[in-house]
This record gives structure tokens, sequence and C-alpha cells, in this order.
């Protein structure tokens, strides 16, 4: 449970800090930055709000809830995904490294997810 939960806990705090370097190299009128408060405090609400069900999820170890927390958290990596591109796009080498270690570090919870407190069977008892 430990393991799982800090892993989600792990991919939250990147996708704030791409929220972050996102509000400090605002793109247009109509995107997420530091001159407008209430825009980012309702972004990172939002954020923290759609990291909840991984967050509950992490909580329980039967193996379909763990299936459906891995689906939820394939989304997360999609997302993590489009950053890379957007960095090229936006000439920020931030935003190309936080999607990069986000998607790694989501993938890896994934894998974390759905393995961790699975019983091996030995061959030999």
């Amino acid at each position: 449970m430990g393991k799982r939960l800090s892993m989600v806990f792990l991919t939250m705090v990147l996708a704030i800090v791409a929220l972050l370097i996102a509000a400090k190299h605002p793109t247009g009128p109509n995107t997420v930055s530091y001159d407008e408060p209430v825009g980012l405090w309702i972004s990172l609400g939002m954020l923290v709000v759609l990291f909840l069900p991984p967050l509950i999820l992490s909580l329980f170890n039967n193996l379909a809830v763990k299936i459906i927390s891995a689906i939820y958290q394939a989304l997360i990596v999609i997302s993590f995904l489009a950053l890379v591109p957007v960095g090229f796009l936006v000439p920020s080498f931030s935003v190309i490294v936080i999607g990069a270690v986000g998607t790694i570090v989501s993938i890896c919870s994934i894998i974390v997810t759905i393995l961790v407190g699975l019983k091996k069977k030995n061959l030999f008892t």
C-alpha cells in the first residue's frame, strides 16, 4: 500500500510542477499564468481532484481495483506524453524534461500498482 501510494503521490507532485512551469511560461491570454492567481488555484485544485481516485484506489489490495487504478493512471501517462511535443512547440526544455520524467514515473507507478502484493508461487513447495 505504501509503495503504491507514494508512487501516485510522486506522479501528482510532478503534475503540479508541470502546472507551475506552464504558469511560468504562458503562451496566450487564456492560459494559466501567475498574473491570474485565481485561475492558477482553480487549475491546481482540479489537478488534485483528478488525482484523488488513484490515491484512494491505492489504499486497496484487490486485483480488480488495481486494474482500474492502472487504467486510470494510463490516462495520466498519455497526459504526460502530450507534454513532450508541447515542450518542442513552446521552446521550453523544462516542459520536455517534466513530460519525460512524468511519463517514466507514471509507467513505473502502473507497474508497481499491479505487481505489488502479488504472491510468488514457489515451485518446490
